[in-house]
């Protein structure tokens, strides 16, 4: 039996629609035996709706902290889901050092001064070989910073369905061999099953690299609501043991180890 961990679920602290204590109920009922809370902490840019206030975050911490005292039938794992910014890896290095985590997830969602998945225009009439290139190489500077334990979601530039008109194998190559090189995470996100690209994050055509790269990876829903917690987990699974993987990285006090599935 999968020893199923659910390590990227947004609550209220961010813009997750329910409290922590309702996606611990699905997720028991779901089979996961370890729950992990990543709500989103943007630095460096204005408080937006969807993102966590930095002076909250002892709140939310301590929060989840008396939920994993009191809670015995799952292990409650306490994170965050972390913008990265190219250039300020000193500072939020500083503001992540002292929190008591059990891992942070790593994403990129901004391009300059824009998000890539808050909607198609984005996208319209521009280059999308150079828009591809930019987000892939971000994310490698994500993936290369030693801030983070997983790459959330590392082809979120799919989200709408564009594609560039060269192959983007090589970008995934490049982005599996840094984060082998720098002891990084990827994960399988079921969640890109909800948005418009209507599959999971990564390209599952590029999945084999990540294997042959021999990169780690762990299987997490993104869910914004209880009711996503652990969807199409068996899917992704299976397809993981399709593509050559027979292990999953779970995660404690910032210390991966490795489990069979």
């Amino acid at each position: 039996m999968v020893h199923k961990t659910d390590y990227h679920i947004h609550s209220t602290f961010s813009d997750g629609r329910s409290l922590p204590e309702e996606y611990i109920r699905r997720a028991t009922d779901a089979g996961i035996k370890e729950i992990g809370f990543s709500d989103h902490l943007t630095l460096f840019r204005d408080k937006e709706a969807w993102n966590m206030d930095p002076e909250l975050i002892m709140t939310y911490i301590n929060h989840l902290e008396n939920l994993r005292q009191k809670t015995n039938n799952i292990s409650i794992k306490i994170g965050l889901e972390v913008d990265y910014f190219e250039g300020k890896e000193q500072e939020t290095r500083q503001f992540l050092k002292k929190l008591p985590l059990d891992y942070i997830i790593g994403s990129v969602h901004y391009q300059g001064e824009k998000t890539v998945d808050l909607g198609p225009e984005f996208y319209e009439g521009k280059d999308l070989d150079l828009i591809f290139r930019n987000y892939f190489d971000t994310v490698i500077a994500a993936a290369s910073s030693g801030l983070f334990d997983i790459i959330g979601h590392c082809d979120l530039i799919r989200i709408y369905g564009y594609k560039p008109l060269t192959d983007p194998g090589p970008l995934y190559r490049k982005l599996a061999r840094a984060m082998k090189k720098h002891d990084v995470v990827f994960e399988i996100n079921t969640n890109g099953r909800n948005r418009p690209i209507a599959d999971f994050y990564p390209d599952r055509k590029y999945l084999h690299i990540f294997m042959e790269e021999k990169v780690p990876v762990c299987v997490n829903s993104d869910a914004h609501m209880p009711r996503r917690v652990g969807q199409y987990f068996d899917e992704a699974y299976d397809l993981l043991r399709f593509t050559g993987f027979n292990e999953m990285a779970v995660f404690n006090k910032r210390k991966r180890t490795m489990v069979p599935f």
